[in-house]
């Protein structure tokens, strides 16, 4: 096979492969969320588990803070 076709053949599968992904992609926009039922809060996915007590890992916690206080600039 000659140099040409096979870059031909690249390029056109290339751009075949980015159009199937430009077209897969979906992007939500910005959407006004409310309160349904008069209710003070937004209402929660249908997927999340709602748990009664939530208690944080100091651990990851303090794991966070050291990132934070690594990405401050030097001066």
């Amino acid at each position: 096979m000659k140099l040409e076709i096979a870059r031909g053949l690249f390029l056109l599968g290339a751009l075949g492969v980015a159009s199937v992904a430009l077209a897969a992609w979906e992007q939500p926009g910005p959407q006004v969320l409310s309160a349904v039922h008069g209710q003070g809060h937004c209402p929660l996915p249908r997927i999340a588990k709602v748990q009664e007590q939530m208690r944080p890992d100091h651990d990851l916690l303090l794991f966070m803070f050291g990132l934070t206080q690594g990405m401050r600039p030097q001066s």
